[in-house]
């Protein structure tokens, strides 16, 4: 099995342990680490890596790197890293509670990063340089390129990039992944050609990552699978959102700006997202495509219920029991698929070339418009913006979605003004929430605030909303706010832990 996944025979003399590997990395270095939202990251030399930090701090030596990925990494290893504090600073993504605690306390310099621009600050030398990359690979090819598993992320330009390169051999990931994935490098600057994507299902580049086999320091080999995604089954309040937004698409239909094939579709991750995209399922569109950063197991049910042709994305994020039904499975979907790096999934030339409907989700949005994906109450991070930012600025329709109200009620997702700011009313089309839609396009704020309020806000924070509104208008302006109160509900909810009013 080795030699039929180590097909360039030089490097069968580099397999070692996950031990040795990580003995490559030394304190102060920049790492680069296979892993797109919990798919396909390196496993072994983390896990080996975060054990050797705690040893060393233990004796009183340094070991801290920067750490940078795709995005989140499964397995808990964000979290194992974080608590042996052998992560100095972590760049573009993640989603781990622990990571997030030492984030918010300071612990970690965490820079929160457009998904689509990390390897362009590597590539111009802004951040980095590389010293090693950790990337996961179901196959090494007679030439020494590099096959990756689930997600391709970052991890091209990583090996390209980097002085090092550890490969974890994954044999508990099917062989049949190899010819799935797209490998495309843009052109360096000044000169650089237009990426030739002009359609979902182009593939442009190659099925491996081409490196020079002697930069590869070492061969790991690994069985541990990728950790499933959290995936609740829809409830009436995703079900609604999902109906508000069908009627829109269907009277977008009507009225002639879109087909019954709509345009390619892209959504973010998360519960709240892959229930809408399986809401489709039931609608009268057909023939539908995506160019998305993660297919998610509602791609795998659009195409079972056949109304999904092919999907575009940069990595396979699923749930257990949809893991195990599709990796089997994988050929009966393969020639419908491909997997591109991040900066080609979330690469705005692409984006707006497509038309792309894009589906994300906030964490809130406020009376004009403007979106928080990231911070609560302003100042404590989530989990970062991802590759939203790229979608919802070039977007044909850029749609944002959440509950309306959170924590049994305690906190509105509609408020005067957001705490923070990662998309401004500038990239926003569409609000949706369980109570209903609002289409912002073409209006200015004081309608825009008329209408959320209307259509989105949680019956219990309107009135408290339209008052905001009446007593704010008086003082004019194109953008009417009363600035001693605009944060206040996020005040109110420190200090009271609500923003309900007495």
């Amino acid at each position: 099995m080795i030699t039929e996944r180590i097909r360039y025979a030089p490097l069968r003399d580099k397999v070692v342990s996950a031990e040795a590997a990580a003995a490559h990395i030394r304190d102060g270095m920049t790492i680069g680490m296979s892993g797109f939202t919990r798919a396909g990251e390196a496993k072994a030399v983390p896990m080996a890596l975060a054990a050797r930090a705690r040893e060393a701090h233990a004796r009183g030596e340094p070991l801290s790197i920067c750490l940078i990925t795709g995005a989140s990494l499964g397995n808990d290893l964000d979290k194992q890293l974080a608590e042996a504090h052998v992560l100095s600073r972590r760049i573009p993504f993640q989603s781990d509670p622990a990571l997030r605690r030492a984030i918010n306390a300071g612990e970690v310099m965490f820079v929160d990063q457009h998904l689509s621009e990390t390897v362009e600050l590597l590539r111009t030398r802004q951040i980095g340089p590389v010293d090693v990359a950790v990337i996961e690979a179901v196959a090494i090819t007679e030439q020494g390129g590099i096959v990756p598993t689930t997600s391709v992320g970052n991890s091209a330009s990583f090996a390209i990039l980097a002085e090092k390169v550890i490969v974890e051999i994954n044999l508990s990931q099917p062989t049949l992944l190899e010819g799935l994935h797209d490998i495309y490098i843009p052109t360096r600057r000044p000169i650089r050609h237009p990426i030739p994507i002009v359609a979902p299902e182009n593939r442009v580049g190659l099925p491996f990552i081409p490196v020079d086999p002697e930069k590869i320091a070492a061969v790991v080999v690994t069985t541990k699978l990728d950790s499933s995604a959290n995936v609740e089954p829809p409830d009436d309040d995703t079900r609604a959102i999902a109906g508000h937004l069908i009627e829109l698409l269907k009277h977008e239909v009507a009225v002639g700006r879109l087909s019954t094939q709509l345009q390619p579709l892209q959504a973010g991750i998360g519960t709240t997202a892959n229930a809408v995209l399986h809401g489709l399922i039931d609608s009268p569109f057909h023939n539908l495509t995506m160019y998305s950063e993660v297919l998610q197991d509602s791609t795998f049910d659009l195409f079972d219920a056949g109304r999904l042709d092919f999907a575009s994305g940069s990595s396979i994020t699923l749930s257990r029991p949809k893991y195990e039904a599709v990796l089997p499975e994988l050929a009966r979907y393969k020639s419908r698929l491909v997997l591109r790096p991040q900066e080609i999934s979330n690469h705005p030339e692409i984006i707006r070339r497509l038309g792309l409907i894009a589906i994300n989700t906030a964490l809130e949005f406020d009376l004009y418009g403007n979106i928080n994906s990231t911070h609560v109450g302003g100042t404590h991070m989530m989990n970062g913006i991802g590759g939203s930012g790229d979608f919802a600025r070039n977007a044909f329709l850029s749609v944002f979605i959440t509950r309306s109200v959170a924590k049994e009620g305690r906190i509105s997702a509609v408020v005067p003004m957001v705490s923070h700011v990662d998309h401004t009313e500038h990239d926003v089309d569409i609000v949706v929430t369980e109570q209903g839609l609002a289409d912002l396009r073409g209006l200015a704020p004081r309608e825009r605030a008329a209408l959320i309020i209307r259509n989105c806000a949680h019956p219990d924070y309107r009135d408290a909303l339209a008052d905001y509104v009446a007593r704010a208008t008086p003082r004019g302006g194109q953008t009417p706010h009363l600035i001693e109160e605009a944060l206040g509900w996020h005040a109110a909810l420190r200090e009271t832990g609500t923003m309900r009013r007495a």
